[in-house]
């Protein structure tokens, strides 16, 4: 297989062990995002694949070729941490071209090509203490891009900025990723980021891999309730409450489902929906009235009614289940 193969690798600390029988790939031009909560070894990991961190046991190959025993400067893999960590006495145009200089290989442009690709073409001679935080970040990523690395590791590259600006790069980041064509794995503990950036996921748990596949499909189906929740349905229904929920879907689309997670939009208020609840709280949302409903069978379930509805606590309301809004589980644990 082309790209990076990372086979059953665990990374220990004496006795603590940060990353255990983790397996991944990361194709040529594929964006793979590993996504966990903090503290879960995915650092650890990613710098054990860099080769800045010992292996205790597995592999790390790429194109098939092993480079366990490779040190760091050898693999052609790039790190990208999170703060960028640029030169700040050297200008924009010599930050980026600094790995070119240190692996004494010829300019030719590249450095011009690379501010391009960045957007940052008009800014080769400003200084990094002008920039904005995503700028700095996408001088940090040319960086890392101009030898040409085998494989673009990014480490938590937008956790420094506000959510504004991250929501901004994060398409710009998937843009320049793509038009470079590099096998990129990005750690991340913010799935919004990693649905916005990557093709694939790669979902960790206390060390663990628990999930991994094209991030539609991790997203459709999630392996069981923590991986849903994590991702983002804040209610999960197991048991009766989810055949009850099952049935009420439209036919065709809960085919194998034994637990069902919901967004928050899942299910709408609608005029002779399949459900029926008592109203137990409203809240006015920037474009929807938010409720929570006390469905009989299921127990109280968020829902969603058009902006400006005359809902109040204590009616009664009927509701319809939006399958495009769920995701179906095999295991509810």
């Amino acid at each position: 297989m082309n790209g990076l193969q990372v086979r059953d690798l665990t990374v220990r600390y004496g006795e603590v062990i940060a990353a255990e029988g983790v397996h991944l790939e990361v194709p040529r031009g594929r964006i793979v995002a590993l996504l966990c909560p903090s503290g879960c070894g995915k650092s650890a990991l990613l710098r054990a694949i860099a080769g800045i961190e010992r292996v205790s046991e597995g592999s790390v190959a790429f194109d098939g070729d092993d480079v366990t025993g490779l040190p760091a400067h050898k693999r052609r893999f790039a790190l990208m941490f999170q703060d960028g960590q640029l030169f700040e006495q050297r200008s924009v145009a010599r930050n980026v071209g600094y790995g070119l200089r240190l692996r004494r290989a010829a300019n030719n442009g590249r450095v011009d090509e690379l501010l391009a690709l960045v957007g940052l073409e008009s800014m080769g001679d400003r200084m990094p203490d002008t920039l904005s935080g995503g700028q700095r970040q996408r001088v940090a990523l040319a960086r890392a891009l101009a030898v040409d690395p085998r494989v673009l590791l990014l480490d938590e590259p937008l956790s420094s900025l506000d959510r504004s600006h991250r929501e901004e790069l994060a398409a710009q980041l998937r843009e320049i990723l793509t038009a470079a064509g590099t096998a990129t794995l990005l750690v991340t503990h913010d799935h919004e980021e990693a649905f916005a950036i990557a093709d694939d996921l790669v979902v960790m748990r206390e060390g663990r891999v628990v999930q991994s596949g094209p991030i539609t499909e991790v997203w459709r189906q999630p392996a069981d309730a923590w991986v849903a929740r994590f991702l983002g349905y804040p209610t999960v229904l197991t048991g009766e409450a989810a055949r009850i929920l099952i049935a009420a879907v439209p036919e065709g689309v809960a085919g194998g489902w034994e637990a069902v997670a919901l967004r928050r939009s899942a299910l709408q208020v609608s005029v002779g929906g399949p459900l029926v609840g008592k109203v137990v709280t409203t809240r006015a949302g920037t474009d929807v009235l938010r409720l929570v409903v006390d469905v009989a069978g299921i127990g109280p379930v968020p829902a969603v009614a058009p902006s400006g509805s005359a809902i109040a606590p204590g009616e009664t309301v009927s509701l319809e289940p939006l399958g495009s809004r769920m995701a179906g589980l095999a295991r509810g644990l």
